[in-house]
């Protein structure tokens, strides 16, 4: 179990925090973001259902537009773009 944070493409990167329980995904997701610029979108991957809730409420307290969210088979993957620096 180790977190992944790579460039996917321009503008685009991935974050994988399968397998970590609450707070470490929000934690790792709010480092991960910033690190980005405005526009950028960050693909987010994680499997921790009380993080679906955290995540989302910290994406609209600090300038993060969920674009599209996706569960499968207990797998979340949120792409998250940065709308303020």
């Amino acid at each position: 179990m180790a977190m992944r944070f790579q460039k996917k493409g321009a503008g685009v990167y991935t974050l994988d925090v399968q397998g970590y329980v609450c707070p470490h995904p929000q934690l790792y997701t709010k480092k991960a973001i910033e690190k980005l610029k405005e526009g950028d979108v960050l693909e987010l991957i994680f499997d921790n259902p009380s993080s679906a809730e955290t995540i989302s409420a910290m994406c609209d307290k600090i300038g993060m537009e969920l674009i599209h969210t996706t569960l499968n088979g207990g797998k979340y993957i949120w792409q998250i773009r940065k709308i303020r620096a």
